[in-house]
């Protein structure tokens, strides 16, 4: 159910404005072989990028790089946040081991992560075909990402964790890596089926997991007989399916006292038809549980409202959030009408009050 549909507005958006040029068919009138052959070239706008799933990271060379959905993984980089340009992948080859863990994938990665962990940087990365839960999560690292340095090189290390269809009631794309105080690796991941999940790594690798899966949000809430979990119940209707549970892309941000949980609500990837929100929750561990402002648990289908529909976009979601010199972010990729419902990167500064909840404008923050 994740990125359902529609391919071609996928590859229409960030991985289109990243492929090569690729040839049209050529006529071959006698009029139409005088003239060159014609090459669609894909437009790239350094101010307003097409990109899907975009996460981000300041290099060593103090300029900004996100990373996003795209064959390989795609990349570019900025000084100022403001104008952007286009980097070389991060995967040059298709990962065997992707390859014969998922069936149908072909390259197209999506839904990568960043950060920086003991002297290394860390991308997590996730094979998946469209609407399916047999999905991998897999991690590449590098000692820098500045692609002039003589040390850049990505080393892919393999498969994190792996969903399997028919068998397991989550799907491993969509990851996120927190580290808590005592430096323990947690990765959430998911996307419809049973939510958002979360599993310990080993502090050793950073790749292993130590436990099973935990759901940690999820779109509603599950039914219960005689205290005895069932499944899901949505509109009267049980299922354990993907269903409607239209919950993904979760991203874990430490600020304060506080773990802060970010999730898209509704569908991604339908251009103009697209819904995606975001809504957050917080808690004192990392492990949860998440409770939004009126007080519900995340598990249980709560989340307060941050971003989505309005007058400019028909949906804002799949975020990052980060703390740069000094100033908190809002990362994500919004749909924006003026553009037919092309998937535009979306910066946004985010203030909290001084209860710890997000607030709209500075005025209202600390």
């Amino acid at each position: 159910m994740k990125k359902t549909l529609i391919l071609v507005l996928l590859l229409s958006s960030f991985t289109c404005a990243f492929a090569q040029n690729e040839a049209l068919p050529r006529d071959t009138s006698k009029q139409q072989m005088q003239k060159p052959p014609r090459v669609r070239r894909p437009y790239f706008d350094p101010a307003k990028p097409d990109v899907h799933d975009p996460v981000m990271a300041k290099g060593e060379d103090g300029r900004y790089y996100i990373f996003a959905t795209g064959m390989g993984v795609g990349v570019m980089s900025s000084a100022d946040m403001e104008e952007w340009q286009i980097e070389p992948a991060v995967l040059n080859e298709i990962p065997a081991w992707a390859v014969d863990s998922v069936r149908g994938y072909q390259g197209h990665t999506w839904a990568p992560d960043i950060s920086y962990h003991h002297g290394l940087w860390h991308l997590y990365y996730s094979c998946s075909t469209f609407g399916k839960n047999g999905s991998a999560i897999g991690l590449a690292i590098n000692s820098t990402l500045d692609p002039s340095s003589p040390d850049f090189k990505w080393h892919d290390k393999g498969m994190v964790i792996v969903s399997h269809r028919n068998k397991d009631n989550w799907n491993a794309i969509d990851p996120n890596l927190i580290v808590d105080k005592k430096g323990t690796p947690y990765l959430s991941f998911g996307s419809f089926w049973d939510g958002i999940q979360l599993v310990q790594l080993s502090k050793e690798d950073f790749q292993t997991p130590v436990n099973k899966p935990v759901t940690i949000a999820r779109r509603y809430a599950k039914k219960y007989v005689n205290g005895r979990n069932i499944n899901f119940t949505v509109e009267g209707k049980d299922t354990i399916e993907a269903g409607e549970n239209a919950i993904e892309a979760p991203f874990i941000f430490k600020k304060g006292k506080y773990y802060y949980l970010f999730v898209s609500f509704d569908y991604c990837c339908r251009g103009e038809s697209s819904t995606y929100k975001t809504v957050y929750g917080r808690s004192k561990h990392i492990e949860g549980p998440y409770y939004d402002r009126e007080g519900r648990r995340m598990d249980e289908g709560g989340g307060t409202y941050l971003f989505g529909p309005n007058e400019e976009y028909f949906g804002v979601g799949h975020c990052s959030v980060y703390h740069f010199e000094g100033k908190d972010y809002f990362v994500s990729h919004a749909y924006e009408k003026a553009q037919h419902g092309r998937a535009k990167l979306f910066i946004r500064p985010l203030f909290f009050d001084k209860k710890g909840w997000i607030v709209p404008h500075a005025d209202k923050a600390d």
